[in-house]
């Protein structure tokens, strides 16, 4: 595979754009066997050109301001016919007095001439050439246009695929010209569907900044493998309809024949930009990673929040919150009380069980806090004792459990108990516990 960055229209290449490019494309681990940028490469784009002219199939355009798009007299056309006809003398007196030209394609002018090409998913594709303008191969300043750096380079990088959104369908009918007039075979074409928004537009960076940008991705906290799995169900599915893929069993399914034709739609909201199938499969992939690679990518999240969290913690946390996320950096909002030294308020109420009322509630707390003073602090031995101590009690298990799970964690929606306070330790429990009996002797 080759990544071949089109930098030629000078306006629009910034560096910024091209870090962004960069850091979008190692993050989701697409390597490359090559490397090119097409600035790096005009002579080449130039001598495509020079040849062409020399066959008499281009010529020089020394309309004012010229450049991809035709105007003359004001109207829009095909061609201009004082320049297409100027005479090859008058052409060359004027470009050796320094006039500046754009160089355009001479595209045949009879009906009959079509030009065909097969798509490997929109099928056998065929054009008059009647209906295609004399388009610019180089600019009045010199600078290839995009058609002409586009064949050049899949001519010189011997470009064997070129695949490419719908809307560079129409594009191609140029393109077989052009390889046709430099005599070079022309690459296998694939066009995809376009990714629209709700309302139907197409997916673009002035209209969609966040939602098309990858890096918006990476930093809310979606795994490389699950977004790049999302990206391909996007106008393309495997025969057996699977979901939550591999990247190599993505690689095994796909097929370009399997690529829908009909375009794709991005759910997104105006407050949201991820779609749900994206953030769904992301939570898939999060459950299947192995505990220690999963701690490994939540450690930094962590630690960049100012927790200064070691990675026996962070190993001992994981598997209790797996479950709960959705995307990476929800592990500051689903173990933020393993984390923060004191819990955020919260409501005094929600110490109460259920079927219970305050005074039973610090009932409960007061005895947990005697049994966890006392008791071993691992897994079996806390549940069997906070078990044995709501038996005691002639209550259910979920009545002493509740409260200590509040006061805890400071919400009622938390990890497994038994692993949670294990994790926290006997010290922060306690703690904590007492903090909560105190806001119930107070009501």
């Amino acid at each position: 595979m080759i990544l071949r960055i089109d930098d030629t229209d000078v306006e629009r290449n910034t560096e910024a754009s091209l870090n962004s490019i960069f850091d979008g494309l190692r993050w989701l681990d697409l390597g490359w066997d090559e490397e090119y940028k097409q600035s790096e490469r005009l002579a080449g784009h130039r001598e495509m050109a020079e040849a062409i002219f020399q066959k008499g199939l281009a010529y020089r355009d020394f309309t004012p301001e010229v450049g991809q798009t035709i105007g003359f007299r004001g109207l829009p056309t095909l061609f201009n016919s004082d320049m297409r006809h100027l005479p090859a003398g008058e052409s060359d007196r004027r470009a050796a007095a320094g006039e500046p030209f754009a160089l355009r394609f001479r595209v045949p002018r009879h009906a009959e001439h079509q030009v065909r090409f097969a798509d490997a998913v929109y099928g056998p594709q065929s054009k008059s050439t009647a209906d295609i303008e004399d388009f610019a191969l180089l600019r009045s300043d010199g600078m290839p246009t995009y058609h002409l750096a586009s064949c050049a380079d899949d001519a010189g990088l011997r470009i064997s695929h070129v695949i490419r959104g719908q809307d560079h369908l129409t594009n191609t009918f140029k393109h077989v010209l052009i390889f046709e007039a430099a005599g070079v075979p022309a690459p296998e074409f694939a066009h995809l569907p376009l990714l629209v928004a709700p309302d139907g537009t197409k997916l673009s960076k002035r209209r969609h900044g966040p939602v098309v940008s990858v890096t918006t991705y990476r930093d809310a906290g979606f795994l490389p493998h699950a977004f790049v799995n999302f990206l391909c169900l996007l106008g393309w599915s495997p025969k057996d309809d699977r979901q939550q893929m591999t990247r190599q069993e993505i690689v095994e399914a796909f097929s370009l024949e399997g690529i829908n034709r009909a375009n794709t739609e991005v759910n997104f909201k105006e407050d949201d930009p991820f779609d749900p199938k994206a953030v769904w499969l992301n939570a898939e992939h999060i459950r299947a990673l192995p505990v220690e690679d999963l701690a490994e990518r939540l450690l930094p999240i962590v630690r960049a929040a100012g927790f200064p969290v070691d990675r026996a913690k962070m190993l001992a946390i994981t598997p209790l919150v797996r479950e709960r996320m959705k995307l990476l950096r929800d592990v500051l909002t689903v173990a933020d009380f393993f984390f923060e030294e004191d819990l955020p308020p919260y409501e005094t109420s929600e110490l109460i069980p259920k079927k219970g009322d305050a005074a039973l509630a610090l009932t409960v707390l007061e005895q947990a806090a005697r049994t966890l003073a006392a008791t071993d602090f691992s897994h079996d031995g806390l549940e069997a004792a906070l078990r044995s101590a709501a038996q005691s009690m002639g209550i259910k298990a979920g009545q002493l459990f509740e409260p200590v799970r509040v006061a805890v964690c400071g919400r009622k929606t938390a990890p497994p108990l038994f692993g949670t306070l294990e994790v926290l330790g006997r010290d922060t429990c306690l703690r904590r516990i007492d903090q909560a009996i105190g806001k119930l002797r107070v009501l």
